[in-house]
């Protein structure tokens, strides 16, 4: 079941960037949907494990989000579920990420995909690509911290 958040419904996330990459910054980008694509999409058949963001002429794109075609659509159901979608995002952040983006390294990475006020949004996130002790110093970071959280725990009790 989908999470309630300050966000709104999240219906797919990527876990896996956060292990993979140090997000520094985060944007909010509405998505261009078809209309079977939006109700697919309200019922959680959306998977961005795979999926990155470009920018091109001056607009932004991800790609590689996969939705899954709706069951009861009708023609306009698009063919390829993998499609490009473009993002909408103002022209200030757009600049901005292209800035960004360009450093060796950093990439634009999609985070959450959930629907605020009737409309699908996408989180996406500035990211430095990890190296292997980083993540290994993350994940020990992360088992310390359960310890400690687990200790206190049996100590209160």
């Amino acid at each position: 079941m989908p999470k309630n958040t300050e966000q709104g419904k999240v219906l797919a996330q990527n876990k896996k960037a956060s292990h993979d990459y140090f997000i520094e910054d985060t944007y909010e980008a509405g998505l261009v949907l078809t209309g079977t694509e939006i109700k697919s999409l309200r019922k959680a058949k959306a998977n961005i494990g795979d999926a990155f963001a470009t920018i091109r002429g001056g607009e932004a794109f991800v790609h590689n989000m996969h939705i899954s075609p709706f069951e009861q659509g009708n023609r306009n159901n698009p063919e390829d579920p993998t499609r490009t979608r473009k993002l909408l995002l103002h022209k200030v952040q757009i600049r901005k990420l292209i800035g960004q983006a360009k450093q060796e390294g950093y990439t634009i990475v999609p985070l959450k995909v959930y629907v605020r006020n009737g409309y699908a949004k996408l989180l996406i996130g500035l990211g430095r690509g990890k190296k292997q002790h980083d993540k290994r110093d993350t994940a020990a970071k992360r088992d310390a911290q359960r310890d400690i959280q687990r200790a206190l725990k049996s100590r209160q009790r």
